[in-house]
């Protein structure tokens, strides 16, 4: 019997039972996002370039990917030279681990930047970015996710955007000081745009968050639908976050997996996974977390979810900080 004209329209269909196709992470037919961590050596030393945080192997995605919709990398840059970085992405983070120097843009224009500035591009070609001395920029963007969709980035969604170092801070330290910080689960500052005034967030896509982990400090358990891929920015040994699927009846991490931070190291916490944060080092440590929350905060599928610890034992969980 010859095929119909009409066979190459169908031959692609498929149908599945929803009672086993409608959850397929549950059953591994879609691996879930590992857990990984990266240290500062591969920055440190070496030539100028650009080492992607790849995790594509794992997630069964072309890479390099860090996640299934983000890609972290180190930047390495010698000094007195330059080197170019291009995505094909609607948003790029860039924070400055050490060093200072110029960022040029495809159009011309350009800024300075040193240690602790971060600063955000859209889409709109390469950025050259040349180092007075040695220098390690953290970048993050999207293409992933563009790759993902099988799109391209038709038009920039925001204007290049710089953070400098000492107006993060100086945000940070309004809230430190803020009376009603005492009985936060957070104290940290989340860097917004005024293009995205509903979602409040670096990006339409990135959602970027500068925080301080005080001395002593636990911060208890939260979760969120979003993937956080985490930069320490400084820290003393004895800081640590755990991470896992569940809680005991005292509200802690259950059979959580420890990951110890190291300054200028990175780690990915997987989406819906418990995690809270430790400071046991006797100094104050800084961290920031790049999650592409804003892009679940627009879709309403961020579902953060905070710990409370009860008086009579056990916790709560609800849906604020506060």
């Amino acid at each position: 019997m010859s095929a119909s004209p009409d066979d190459r329209y169908t031959e692609w269909a498929r149908y599945h039972d929803y009672r086993y196709a409608s959850n397929p992470i549950a059953d591994g037919t879609l691996g879930g996002v590992p857990g990984v961590a990266w240290g500062a050596d591969l920055h440190e030393r070496g030539p100028t370039r650009t080492v992607p945080l790849d995790s594509s192997l794992s997630l069964g995605v072309v890479g390099p990917a860090t996640t299934p919709g983000l890609c972290a990398n180190f930047v390495h840059i010698c000094p007195g030279e330059a080197h170019a970085t291009e995505a094909q992405a609607t948003s790029q983070l860039f924070f400055v681990m050490r060093g200072s120097g110029l960022t040029r843009l495809a159009n011309g224009e350009g800024f300075a930047w040193q240690a602790g500035d971060l600063f955000t591009l859209p889409s709109g070609g390469p950025a050259t970015h040349a180092a007075a001395d040695d220098a390690a920029l953290y970048w993050v963007h999207d293409e992933p996710l563009l790759r993902y969709l099988g799109a391209a980035p038709r038009q920039p969604r925001f204007q290049p955007t710089v953070y400098r170092r000492g107006a993060i801070l100086e945000a940070l330290e309004a809230v430190v000081h803020d009376p009603s910080s005492a009985s936060a689960n957070r104290l940290s500052v989340l860097l917004g745009n005024r293009q995205f005034p509903q979602t409040m967030t670096i990006t339409h896509v990135l959602w970027a968050m500068f925080g301080l982990l005080p001395v002593g400090a636990v911060q208890a358990p939260h979760r969120h639908q979003s993937v956080a891929v985490d930069l320490v920015v400084d820290c003393k040994p004895g800081c640590y976050t755990m991470v896992g699927r569940s809680l005991d009846k005292d509200g802690h991490v259950a059979d959580g997996k420890r990951y110890d931070w190291h300054p200028h190291g990175v780690f990915v916490t997987p989406p819906g996974l418990w995690h809270s944060h430790h400071n046991e080092s006797g100094h104050p440590a800084h961290i920031l977390p790049i999650q592409d929350a804003g892009l679940h905060t627009h879709l309403r599928t961020l579902d953060i979810r905070f710990t409370r610890s009860n008086t009579g034992g056990g916790c709560d969980v609800v849906d604020s900080a506060g």
